[in-house]
C-alpha cells in the first residue's frame, strides 16, 4: 500500500523550554530568545489522508474550543503546503499553554502531508508560528532569534518529568508586555555535554526562563503549580514552560515522576497533569 492510499500518522509532541533566555528585541518589536528546547513523548497526534478537498476533524480530551476554521495551525499549515487531505486532529495538549501545542499540531501536519505529496517539508515555515521550525526537527535543539535558527543539541540526556497545567490559558504577547528587561545573558557558547540526567539537571537550575516573573503576575496558578510540584518526593527542578502557564517538574526516575503527578492529580483533578519523558 502506498503513502498515498493509507492513513499518515504523525505524531504532535509537547515542547519544552527548559531555559528560556529573552536576550533583545528587535526594532520591529520581536524579542530574540536563546532556548533550549525539548520534546516530550505526551502530545497531540495528526492523522491524514488523500482528498479531494481539505477537511478538518477535531477529537480527544482537549478538543473543546478548538479553532477548526483558517485559525487552525494544521489548517493554515496545510494552506501554505498545498497538499489536500482529510485530516484528523486528536488533541490532548492544552491550548495556550507554554508547550507549542498549536506549533507541534502544524509541524506534524507538514510532515504528514509532505509524505502524502511524496514532497520536501517546507523550511520556510515561520509565518506560521515562532515555535514551528523547532517542532518541524521536534528533537532535543538551540531556539534562537525569533525562532528562526534552530541547531539540534546532541548528547541531551532523557528527562523523567511531569507536566501541569492549571487550566488557565496565558496570552503570550500579555507576558512578554510586562516583561521588564529584555537585555539578558544568553545560555553559554557552547552548551556543556551533560553526563547524565542528574548533571543536566543541575546545570539546568542555573539557567532562567525569563517569562516565567511576568506570566506568574498575569497568572497567580502558576504560582500554586510551582508550589505542587517542588513540595513532591524527588523534584529536582520546577519551572514555568515557554510563556505559560504549563509547569515541569524533573526527577530522577520515570517511577518517583509517576507518583509526584499521581499525588498532584489527586490534590487537583481540576488540573491538566502527565507524567512523561523528555527526548
Amino acid at each position: 500500500m502506498t503513502a498515498r492510499s493509507r492513513t499518515i500518522v504523525e505524531a504532535a509532541p509537547a515542547k519544552i523550554n527548559l531555559t528560556l533566555h529573552v536576550t533583545g528585541r528587535r526594532d520591529d518589536g520581536y524579542h530574540l530568545l536563546d532556548s533550549l528546547v525539548a520534546f516530550a513523548e505526551a502530545g497531540d497526534r495528526v492523522n491524514a489522508e488523500p482528498a479531494p478537498r481539505t477537511e478538518l476533524r477535531v477529537t480527544g480530551p482537549m478538543a473543546s474550543g478548538v479553532p477548526q476554521g483558517l485559525d487552525n495551525a494544521v489548517l493554515r499549515a496545510a494552506a501554505l503546503i498545498g497538499v489536500t487531505a482529510a485530516i484528523t486532529l486528536d488533541k490532548h495538549l492544552p491550548a495556550a499553554a507554554g508547550i507549542g501545542g498549536g506549533s507541534s499540531d502544524a509541524a506534524a501536519c507538514l510532515r504528514a502531508l509532505a509524505r502524502i505529496g511524496d514532497m520536501p517539508v517546507p523550511l520556510d515555515v515561520l509565518s506560521l508560528g515562532a515555535d514551528v521550525p523547532v517542532c518541524l526537527l521536534a528533537r532535543a535543539a538551540r531556539m534562537r532569534g525569533i525562532g528562526e535558527d534552530v541547531r539540534a543539541v546532541e548528547g541531551l540526556p532523557p528527562l523523567d518529568a511531569v507536566l501541569v497545567n492549571p487550566g488557565v490559558p496565558v496570552a503570550t504577547p500579555q507576558v512578554f508586555a510586562r516583561l521588564d528587561h529584555a537585555e539578558n545573558p544568553p545560555m553559554p557558547e557552547p552548551l556543556p555535554r551533560w553526563p547524565d540526567a542528574a548533571a543536566c539537571i543541575h546545570w539546568l537550575a542555573e539557567q532562567r526562563n525569563d517569562l516565567e516573573a511576568p506570566a506568574r503576575a498575569i497568572c497567580p496558578g502558576i504560582d500554586s503549580t510551582l508550589a505542587h510540584l517542588r513540595a513532591t518526593d524527588g523534584c529536582a527542578l520546577a519551572r514555568m514552560s515557554g510563556s505559560g502557564a504549563t509547569c515541569f517538574g524533573l526527577y530522577p526516575s520515570g517511577t518517583m515522576a509517576r507518583r509526584a503527578a499521581g499525588r498532584i492529580a489527586e490534590a487537583r483533578p481540576d488540573w491538566w497533569v502527565v507524567a512523561t519523558r523528555l527526548r
